[in-house]
């Protein structure tokens, strides 16, 4: 059961190029971060070199690409970059840039993905804190006809299904079913804009930077002669035949749905700013920036309504340990064995069950009219597993019995009653130091957390 550990860069990288919308020559560099720091962007160029935080709320702008800002500092086409972080599992990383956007580079993410893998990536000590999705999820455009959704799954995987308003590219579809399979996959993908949106962006006085080497250029709609040699003449590429539709390019498509696997890159990208990793499978109909930031953000709601997550229990699974070895480990008996199972356990962490049933005998006087198990001993059942947990850490643990010095942060959110299951999850807070050890327990029945506590035990060899 013990989790993933998070990750960081093994060592600082820089990426040189001009921006897609404003033509600056432009550098950014990636950094490694402490623990628990997530993604945050500086604007090194500005005075104060302000920090934005890469999460969902910092999105000010959708339009083309996606537009993070805090208080008078932006940033623009952060979105490959971050993909490419997500994708190769860093949780925490400190960029620099030096103006208003990211360099577009070549138009896809491999340029960081070869970077990373040089510097490397290191592991650090505290656990990686996935989000697992338990139910669907989804987010809705009518207008568009854009839809999100989230299912459960074990992994992180995406379909994308892109429906496109041309009769030269119309409909396709992109599969990650294995996050590990990024960098060869989707990484490459370049981005992509069609022939009728380039003239308009050029009088917005965007895409300045934009070019043969850093985009696919689609020609999917006829136009006079005379607009195509100009945007050729902009473009810097020959003339072409104006009847004739096609691609623009000087280097071939990779695949021919590459149009649709940068659609998925974008998606991770947007993903990023929920700001922990999922486990769950994302099926995408027409993405774009917009509908992908409105589900990020549901997603970080979402998060915020279940900040513990209750384990996965699943019944029909062999117990770790049964209500037979447990016995030998604990000393207590009826009607104070308040762990039944024992369903997962790592050097840090455990997870116990105790079924609730009418019959337990504290019942009887709490309450008889309203049944209630008593909070005191949600906090005694934790305990237990703590101490199966500690005790899991000697040798001979027969030997030894395990005992309360002191309970803090206790909270008792709601109640529980006959025909509950109650999961207990317990982590050690501190390595086992002179016998001592400080713990912090959940109770769960279902998804939801009805009671906590952080508490101190020892273990003393038994007479």
């Amino acid at each position: 059961m013990e989790a993933s550990k998070q990750r960081t860069l093994g060592g600082s990288f820089s990426l040189y190029g001009k921006g897609l919308h404003t033509g600056l020559n432009l550098t950014v560099t990636f950094n490694p971060a402490p623990e628990n720091h997530g993604y945050k962007i500086q604007r090194i160029d500005l005075e104060g070199q302000p920090i934005i935080d890469a999460v969902a709320e910092k999105v000010v702008d959708t339009k083309r690409g996606t537009v993070l800002a805090q208080g008078d500092a932006r940033v623009s086409t952060v979105e490959h970059g971050l993909s490419a972080l997500y994708a190769l599992g860093i949780d925490n990383c400190l960029i620099h840039v030096n103006g208003p956007e990211f360099p577009i580079l070549d138009g896809s993410a491999v340029l960081y993905v070869e970077k990373i893998k040089e510097v490397g990536i290191v592991e650090q000590n505290a656990p990686k804190d996935y989000y697992i999705i338990r139910h669907k999820i989804e987010v809705k455009n009518e207008e568009t006809g854009s839809c999100i959704t989230i299912l459960p799954d074990e992994e992180f995987s995406i379909t994308t299904m892109c429906s496109f308003e041309s009769k030269f590219i119309n409909s396709q579809f992109a599969t990650l079913d294995n996050i590990k399979d990024y960098a060869r996959e989707i990484a490459p993908a370049r981005t992509f804009v069609f022939v009728r949106d380039i003239m308009p962006l050029l009088e917005l006085n965007l895409i300045k930077g934009g070019d043969l080497e850093n985009a696919i250029v689609i020609y999917e709609r006829e136009v006079t002669q005379e607009k195509l040699d100009q945007l050729a003449d902009l473009l810097k590429v020959p003339h072409m035949d104006a009847t004739k539709i096609g691609y623009i390019q000087h280097k071939p498509l990779q695949w021919e749905n590459e149009c649709t696997r940068h659609k998925l890159l974008d998606i991770i990208g947007d993903m990023a700013l929920i700001g922990k990793p999922i486990k769950g499978r994302i099926v995408a109909t027409r993405p774009g920036h917009t509908i992908n930031n409105k589900f990020a953000r549901l997603m970080r709601k979402e998060i915020r309504k279940h900040e513990v997550q209750a384990p996965i229990y699943n019944p029909n699974e062999e117990p770790v340990m049964d209500n037979i070895r447990i016995r030998e480990l604990l000393p207590h008996r009826y009607p104070m064995q308040l762990v039944d199972k024992v369903i997962a356990m790592g050097p840090t962490s455990i997870v116990g069950v105790k079924n609730i049933t009418a019959n337990e005998p504290f019942f009887v006087g709490h309450f008889p009219m309203e049944p209630v198990m008593p909070g005191v001993l949600q906090i005694e059942a934790m305990a237990q597993c703590g101490g199966i947990l500690v005790l899991n850490q000697v040798e001979e643990p027969e030997r030894w019995s395990t005992y309360f010095l002191k309970i803090d942060e206790v909270k008792f959110r709601q109640k529980v009653v006959p025909g509950d299951t109650l999961l207990f999850r317990v982590e050690l807070l501190a390595p086992l130091r002179h016998g001592i050890s400080t713990m912090r327990g959940y109770a769960f029945v279902g998804d939801q957390v009805v009671s906590e506590a952080t508490f101190t035990a020892q273990i003393i060899k038994n007479k």
